[in-house]
């Protein structure tokens, strides 16, 4: 199936916030989000802001960088947050329990290139890339899978 893109100017990090909220309650188990672009693109800001909008009680959300991976538990499924960047083959997703998440859980995935071959083909990828203005991002969103597609076409025309 050939890929579907959508893309959505975000002019400083409140648009980042919003978007995030807005498809918060669109996630479901088993929907995996793959966040891409260079450091401080704002994928760890889109990752907090959408992990906030899910938990049903407000709590610190760290960035995963040295741990990996964090958990929390959203009113209606765990929610997964990795920061891959680190890894150095891609086998050890594997240890990580990562593969079951993809399944069970709203899995977010910074660095998704260390995945390799072991990136969910039904995923959303989400590419921030900055602009001339320091705090504006384009975002790309690209996926394959046709239940993305009201989602993602809602998600950029907000």
């Amino acid at each position: 199936m050939p890929a579907r893109t959508a893309q959505i100017m975000l002019p400083d990090p409140d648009a980042t916030v919003a978007l995030a909220r807005r498809i918060a309650p669109a996630l479901r188990p088993g929907d995996v989000l793959l966040l891409s672009g260079p450091v401080g693109a704002g994928k760890t800001h889109f990752a907090r802001s959408l992990i906030q909008a899910l938990l049903p009680t407000p709590e610190d959300v760290p960035s995963p960088t040295f741990t990996l991976v964090q958990t929390y538990q959203g009113a209606a499924f765990e929610i997964w947050h990795t920061d891959l960047y680190r890894l150095t083959q891609a086998d050890e997703v594997i240890e990580l329990g990562l593969l079951e998440a993809f399944e069970n859980a709203v899995t977010l995935v910074e660095w998704p290139d260390r995945l390799g071959d072991l990136a969910p083909s039904d995923a959303l990828s989400l590419g921030f890339s900055p602009q001339t203005e320091e705090d504006q991002r384009v975002l790309d969103l690209t996926w394959r899978d046709p239940r993305w597609d009201d989602r993602a076409k809602r998600f950029s025309n907000e």
